[in-house]
């Protein structure tokens, strides 16, 4: 079963374009304008084994706010049809990740139904010239999109950058759990439902 996808999106703000295999090895390449965004997605595919290209042309001269948010977006549709019917998977996913003072958790749930609680506090408004405010779209856009529930906190953290990465790496290793293939299961889908 191949678990790959390529979804483009293309507004009036907006041109992306995400490539990925969710049974991958953690390879990346990006082409996006962000370079700090780039780096966080890169912490997602090495942590998440999962290969990802992604190229974003955007309104970057009015601010990044509409990128990161579509870049969430389109990440979150490759991912759902990458996965497909979720047969097999072990659904959900955790992870705890430091970087030196920060701690960061990320639980998440492929259930179908989009739900965020997002509990992450930065010290400062911007890290470098990336606006803080637009992880939170970023996840945003990802869970609308991707049909996942997803809880993130910092739980602690004094520095910007640190805060940042362990949240994305967590995001990562989660992902990784989630859609990791459970030869328990044999092609079963993960739900006493019936339906995900």
């Amino acid at each position: 079963m191949q678990r790959k996808a390529e979804v483009e999106r293309d507004t009036l703000e907006t041109r992306i374009k995400v490539k990925l295999n969710l049974d991958g090895s953690g390879s990346s390449t990006f082409d996006t304008g962000l370079p700090f965004l780039e780096h966080m997605l890169d912490q997602v595919s090495r942590h998440g084994l999962i290969d990802l290209d992604i190229r974003a042309q955007g309104d970057l001269h009015i601010d990044g706010h509409h990128t990161v948010e579509d870049i969430g977006i389109t990440f979150g549709q490759a991912v759902a049809r990458a996965v497909g019917d979720k047969k097999g998977i072990r659904r959900y996913g955790h992870a705890y990740v430091p970087l030196d003072e920060a701690l960061s958790r990320v639980v998440i749930d492929f259930s179908g139904r989009p739900g965020m609680e997002f509990h992450v506090e930065f010290a400062g408004a911007r890290i470098g010239d990336f606006d803080t405010e637009l992880v939170h779209e970023f996840f945003q856009g990802f869970v609308n999109h991707a049909g996942v529930t997803l809880h993130a906190d910092s739980l602690r953290g004094r520095n910007s950058h640190h805060v940042a990465e362990t949240l994305f790496k967590a995001f990562g290793r989660a992902l990784r759990m989630a859609l990791e293939l459970d030869p328990r299961m044999a092609g079963q889908l993960p739900s006493t439902k019936g339906s995900l």
